[in-house]
């Protein structure tokens, strides 16, 4: 028993620590990639067009296939959607030659679940179709080939275009002879973060050049022989998943019973991530220290501050896993993640403008002259207003910075969480896949409540360190410290807000 309970607890951990320690997909688990192997022959030609959908469009995609909504894609379904899906994909493929638009023919499909991260699978699907010339092709001839299917979707477009018995001459669009990713199955490392964008390619062939060996499409069935592979084939079928279909749902979610145990480890594994995802770049760490000491903010603002960067993320993370369930075809979920940011940096600059013009507002108002200023002290240092009494020196500029408003803490707070974590949209994805969605929800908020404890640990030290330098002594250089500090806040909160808005719109509209 207890051995079997070791292994539910390290099943447990690697289910809810893989999403965030890997990318399944190496191009981002929201992608779409297209592939299409243009072969263009005297009498026809032949594509080749392969989709491959990673976790979060996949998860789109299996609720279609399940027919009859048992939360599971049995073989029928599967083998279904295989002739269903490239039917459907036709429509947004256009090939036309000399000015002709040709209609295609589906020859072969396949359709793959292929085991993800947090519990989901990616989906490859594989088209085959052929279009017979009218005529065959003669010198200047030239063809049109364009892939319009998932248009806005971030991800990876590859088109190959190749000749047999025909030679080939680029006129629009970069002529690929070769594939660069090996059909999508082996991604180049030096192209993950700049990926091909081939949407559409004009060339120009004429009679003449080396004949090719027959097409094989290798992971692909045909069309009218459903269950029996071609030869070189691998049958596409549920059991292309470990365990089938089924199996990618963790073993953990389908037999075991979430027992306390299970329960508070869960939790508690859940909560380490979300403070582990606290810790990395891009969550505002620098802009939360910056803003509580330029505002003079005390431990309850700073408690506050953590609790709204987790609020904002755990209500985003909700909001983005219903707009992935419910709301398919009419807001692609990775144009949000693409907005996030966006939205982020500009409630910075807000802030930062805000905490700015305070500041130089309240500076303003202390360096106005008093009809009443009748101190015996040498008006010489009345830009700093700092002078002594009876040999100390201080100042009479206010020691608080901007003051602080709620509403300034809440705007900060949304900005720092609004960008979504993949691995806590996982966790829910595959909680809800399994059938537990509201489980899946209380991992998601103590993925938070852990984001909020060290978000929240921050702005104490941060309040503590600065408390601790207003007490360090009252000699000029502290003086001087304390009182270009605000100011110094507020500009870095406007001048990073400003940057990462900068960063944010001038991003690749693709990964």
């Amino acid at each position: 028993m207890q051995r079997h309970a070791r292994s539910m607890a390290l099943a447990v951990i690697a289910f809810f620590a893989l999403p965030a320690l890997a990318l399944a997909h190496p191009l981002g688990n929201f992608t779409i990639n297209h592939y299409a192997g243009v072969r263009i022959e005297t009498d026809r030609v032949l594509l080749d067009v392969v989709i491959d959908q990673a976790e979060i469009p996949a998860f789109q995609a299996r609720q279609k296939l399940d027919t009859n909504e048992d939360g599971e894609v049995s073989d029928p379904e599967l083998e279904a959607g295989r002739v269903s899906s490239c039917a459907t994909l036709a429509r947004d493929v256009d090939l036309a030659v000399g000015g002709e638009h040709l209609p295609l023919t589906s020859t072969a499909a396949g359709l793959e679940l292929r085991p993800g991260v947090g519990g989901l699978s990616t989906l490859r699907q594989v088209c085959g179709y052929e279009a017979p010339l009218s005529a065959p092709v003669t010198t200047g001839t030239q063809l049109e080939f364009s892939d319009a299917s998932y248009a806005g979707r971030i991800g990876w477009r590859e088109i190959v275009v190749e000749g047999s018995g025909v030679a080939v001459t680029p006129v629009e669009g970069e002529l690929r002879g070769a594939t660069a990713s090996d059909r999508l199955l082996s991604y180049p490392a030096d192209r993950l973060n700049d990926a091909l964008a081939d949407e559409r390619v004009v060339v120009s062939v004429a009679p003449g050049g080396p004949e090719l060996p027959p097409q094989a499409i290798p992971d692909a069935m045909p069309i009218d022989a459903p269950g029996a592979a071609p030869d070189g084939a691998t049958p596409v079928a549920a059991a292309a998943v470990p365990g089938g279909v089924a199996g990618e749902i963790p073993a953990l979610f389908q037999s075991a019973d979430l027992t306390p145990f299970i329960v508070l480890l869960s939790l508690a594994t859940a909560a380490v991530l979300g403070a582990a995802h606290a810790l990395t770049p891009g969550h505002g760490k620098t802009l939360m220290a910056a803003y509580l000491v330029g505002t003079r903010g005390t431990p309850v603002h700073a408690v506050g501050l953590g609790l709204s960067v987790s609020l904002s993320h755990t209500i985003g993370i909700l909001a983005l896993a219903s707009l992935v369930i419910g709301a398919q075809g009419v807001l692609n979920p990775d144009l949000v993640v693409r907005s996030a940011p966006v939205i982020a940096a500009l409630g910075i600059v807000a802030v930062g403008g805000w905490m700015l013009v305070a500041e130089l507002r309240r500076r303003a108002a202390a360096g106005a002259p008093s009809d009443h200023h009748e101190h015996g002290h040498d008006h010489g240092q009345e830009h700093s207003h700092e002078h002594s009494h009876g040999g100390v020196t201080h100042s009479h500029v206010p020691a608080n910075g901007a003051a602080i408003t709620w509403r300034s803490l809440f705007v900060l707070g949304l900005a720092g969480g609004i960008i979504p974590s993949t691995s806590a949209l996982l966790i829910l994805l595959g909680a809800i896949a399994s059938g537990r969605p509201a489980f899946g929800i209380v991992l998601v908020v103590a993925f938070g409540a852990g984001m909020a404890l060290v978000m929240t640990g921050i702005g104490l030290l941060v309040v503590g360190a600065r408390g601790r330098l207003d007490r360090l002594g009252s000699g000029a250089g502290f003086s001087a410290v304390r009182t270009w500090l605000p100011l110094g806040a507020a500009c870095l909160v406007l001048g990073l807000g400003l940057f990462l808005t900068a960063q944010a719109i001038s991003a690749p509209p693709t990964l």
